[in-house]
């Protein structure tokens, strides 16, 4: 069997795409760097992370780009022995306007480099490429219209002004000829994230409608002729859960078909998975599969009706490998362990170093936390609803405005940490710095207020997250007692929910270990390992 999440935590938007008896599915990662996640399989039940390909300067920089802004929606695919990589760059997510530009990067390999991006357009968002069997080339993006009311955590079906189609010529690199607007979705509205395929004649475009939240769907539609008309599916949505609130995988849509080479079909998904008791998906979207079968041309859920399972069968015998339940990283390494990431900037050398003190990921203090342009942070997702996370700061702060310590981190106005710093009376102190989602007044507050005084060592940090809840813990490097920090603080505002709802922000959790130095001399940290445990 398969599993859902085929792939947890953060990892939104699936893209799927099959090369002989290889699966790999990109996902977004919006403003953490490098940019698009792409995993690989050969069962469809086991997935590991092969490449984040958007990695250099020429490729990607996204200094100043707001959150829940960066890479959306990529599409992956496989032509004239190249694969495709179709991205959106968003530079705006509030106000009328999205600023939305595409591009199209290729490579031989997966796993090798990866072209620097062709400049495509800027109409809109979610862009696919199709591969047509007659060899042309189509390049789809949903339509922005900024003369609505629609604006980041509101959306309004106006704006979603339809799919666009236009050919893509690989010799110039541009595209030609008419631009059409294909289809204008359901009356679920928001259509947006199309793709296309091709069986029997017909060609099939699945979209997303519906938002980001809980009436998310997978709208299907099939013409005779690329550029349509098309017609609705008899269910019109092929997978949503936003009618059965009960249902395991909610916010269930936008994804991709795929067929195995026996020819049996899959669909891929976003799916978020809600806590009680206010329904917050603090592990983010995330990806999931689904099995299908084909009747009177027409696309199914291999169950029926339009409701994802959390378990579908797998389409060989399948034997689900067990995930490590403790991961520790001790930076012995010189480059990052894989599952980390940063944000938005090409240069994280100055961020940090793995060489400078062997053994240590050193982190250097730069802009403030929750900065959009230079913010030491280094993170991986929050993978499961309990957690511990833990590590060891070796740090000398000589002023308040220096900072270093571990987080639990959705963006700049959902944030939890325990710090190390400067107090002017207590000396050293460890304490808490808390940002609650209050969008768009959110302010900082600090639970313990100025803190505890720990003496000139190594300082231990961890939180425990329990579903909802989180608690800090510290210890000095002369004693291995752990000792509680702070009230339990609201782990649930860490999630696309918390703050001004569900619309407002639609990325993820993760779990690091940050510095800043507001006083601009770059004041470093030593992290000696970090550790990341399933409760």
């Amino acid at each position: 069997m398969i599993r859902n999440p085929i792939l947890p935590g953060f990892n939104p938007d699936p893209s799927i795409c099959r090369v002989g008896e290889d699966y790999y599915v990109a996902t977004s990662t919006f403003e953490w760097y490098p940019g698009v996640q792409i995993h690989h399989s050969r069962d469809l039940a086991n997935w590991t992370l092969v490449r984040r390909p958007l990695e250099r300067a020429s490729q990607l920089d996204m200094r100043g780009n707001p959150d829940s802004c960066g890479i959306w929606a990529p599409c992956l695919s496989y032509a004239d022995g190249l694969f495709w990589l179709v991205y959106t760059d968003v530079k705006r997510l509030d106000g009328n306007f999205k600023d939305a530009h595409n591009y199209i990067v290729s490579s031989p390999t997966i796993e090798g480099e990866w072209s620097d991006p062709v400049y495509v357009n800027s109409s809109g968002f979610d862009p696919s490429l199709f591969h047509d069997d007659d060899g042309r080339k189509w390049f789809l993006n949903m339509q922005w219209n900024h003369r609505t009311e629609s604006y980041g955590g509101a959306p309004k079906h106006p704006a979603f002004d339809g799919i666009l189609l236009q050919e893509w010529d690989p010799g110039t690199k541009a595209l030609k000829g008419p631009i059409r607007n294909i289809f204008a979705g359901s009356p679920l509205g928001l259509v947006e994230g199309p793709h296309l395929f091709k069986r029997n004649g017909w060609y099939y475009l699945t979209t997303a409608e519906g938002g980001t939240g809980y009436s998310h769907a997978v709208t299907m539609a099939r013409s005779r002729t690329i550029d349509g008309p098309y017609e609705m599916h008899p269910q019109i949505h092929l997978i949503t859960s936003k009618d059965h609130p009960k249902a395991a995988l909610q916010r269930a849509g936008h994804g991709q078909y795929v067929e195995t080479p026996d020819g049996e079909a899959y669909h891929t998904h976003l799916c978020g998975r809600p806590l009680p008791p206010q329904r917050r998906c603090t592990l983010g979207r995330e990806t999931a599969l689904q099995k299908c079968i084909w009747k009177d041309d027409w696309l199914y859920l291999a169950q029926g009706g339009v409701v994802p399972d959390v378990e579908v069968p797998a389409p060989a015998e399948a034997v689900t490998e067990e995930r490590p339940v403790r991961i520790r990283r001790d930076f012995d390494d010189p480059k990052l362990p894989p599952e980390f990431q940063w944000l938005r900037t090409p240069y994280p050398e100055r961020l940090f170093s793995l060489t400078e003190r062997p053994g240590h990921l050193r982190l250097f203090g730069r802009e403030s936390i929750g900065s959009w342009f230079e913010q030491s942070l280094v993170a991986r997702r929050q993978e499961h609803h309990s957690f511990r996370a833990e590590t060891a700061v070796d740090f000398a702060p000589e002023t308040y405005q220096q900072v270093a310590g571990l987080t639990h981190y959705y963006n700049r106005h959902k944030f939890h940490a325990i710090v190390v710093t400067l107090h002017e009376k207590l000396g050293r102190v460890v304490t808490i710095f808390s940002c609650p989602g209050d969008y768009p007044n959110s302010r900082m507050t600090f639970p313990v207020e100025s803190g505890v005084s720990v003496p000139e060592a190594p300082i231990h940090l961890a939180m425990e997250v329990r579903d909802n809840d989180l608690q800090f813990f510290w210890h000095s490097a002369g004693s291995a007692e752990w000792r509680a920090l702070g009230p339990v603080l609201d782990a649930g505002v860490i999630s696309d929910e918390g703050g001004r709802g569900e619309h407002g922000s639609f990325t993820g959790a993760f779990a690091g270990v940050f510095a800043f130095d507001t006083s601009g001399r770059a004041k470093s940290a030593d992290f000696d390992y970090v550790v990341y445990q399933v409760l």
